[in-house]
């Protein structure tokens, strides 16, 4: 069973939500706003992922923009970002699907279907 760490307003989400639905996927759904990811939840996102920390980051959003991070992740270290990010989950790039030795983090469906199909 994975895990669908999620904003219920976002649009994107809502799209991965019904492509889960449509191909039968089994998930726990977790609102992002109401219960963020913490610092060692993203830790293991990134090495599931191989992604770099300034991907999980919501570029997008407006606590983003407004905190200017766009100039100040390049002086921030991984474990600073992710402890950044675990403070708000609106800073956090969504969604995430976490299930056992894999994490996607945001919608593409050609990505999420490879990998889960």
């Amino acid at each position: 069973m994975f895990t669908f760490i999620c904003y219920p307003k976002c649009s994107t989400c809502a799209k991965a939500r019904k492509w889960l639905d449509s191909n039968g996927i089994e998930y726990k759904e977790r609102n992002i706003k109401e219960e963020p990811p913490g610092a060692e939840e993203l830790r293991a996102v990134l090495d599931a992922s191989e992604l770099s920390a300034k991907k999980l980051f919501n570029t997008s959003g407006k606590l983003y923009r407004e905190m200017g991070l766009k100039d100040r992740l390049s002086e921030m270290t991984d474990d600073e970002m992710l402890e950044l990010l675990s403070t708000d989950g609106m800073l956090v790039k969504r969604p995430i699907l976490i299930g056992e030795n894999i994490a996607l983090v945001g919608f593409k469906e050609p990505e999420w279907t490879e990998k889960l199909l």
